[in-house]
């Protein structure tokens, strides 16, 4: 049998640390991941999984990472079930991570968190991307360059030989 489950998006709330009673760290928090599809109005959704994450890997994912940070999560699916205090007995089905990836720098992250979060709660009181373009924040120049990936070969007089050999195809 096979269960893996590989998730890319962004943290819809700061995780939220715990330590259970025998002093192992436990994080949970809430993944939005777009869908791949827009709707008649071409907006699109955007599904929000639940996470866990344990040990080591839960307290480096709250110290490097906050609302709206964007992270590559490899885990498994868990279901699990317990009764409430009013006796009702609850369901919950979340992503057990095993490893998780932070796929922003930080100079992203850091201009994104003085930009705003990018998500904003709506009346459903379920997060919507806004999907702001970065700012130059700061520069004296026009170029908006933190909006368009710079030539890492601009400037430089060198010619780039490449012979067939050279090519995986």
């Amino acid at each position: 049998m096979i269960n893996r489950v590989v998730l890319v998006g962004r943290l819809t709330r700061d995780p939220e640390l715990r330590t259970t009673g025998s002093g192992i760290s436990v994080a949970t928090f809430t993944l939005a991941v777009d869908r791949q599809f827009s709707n008649a109005q071409g907006e699109r959704g955007a599904d929000f999984i639940s996470c866990v994450v344990w040990r080591k890997a839960a307290e480096t994912l709250c110290n490097f990472t906050n609302k709206g940070s964007l992270i590559g999560v490899d885990g498994r699916i868990q279901t699990r079930n317990y009764d409430n205090k009013d006796g009702q007995r609850v369901y919950v089905t979340e992503v057990v991570v095993d490893n998780f990836s932070m796929l922003e720098s930080r100079k992203d992250r850091e201009s994104r968190g003085n930009a705003g979060s990018g998500y904003t709660p709506t009346a459903g009181n379920q997060p919507t991307s806004n999907h702001t373009q970065p700012t130059n924040n700061g520069a004296s120049n026009n170029d908006n360059s933190a909006a368009k990936p710079q030539d890492p070969f601009a400037g430089s007089s060198d010619t780039i030989d490449i012979s067939d050999d050279d090519l995986p195809f």
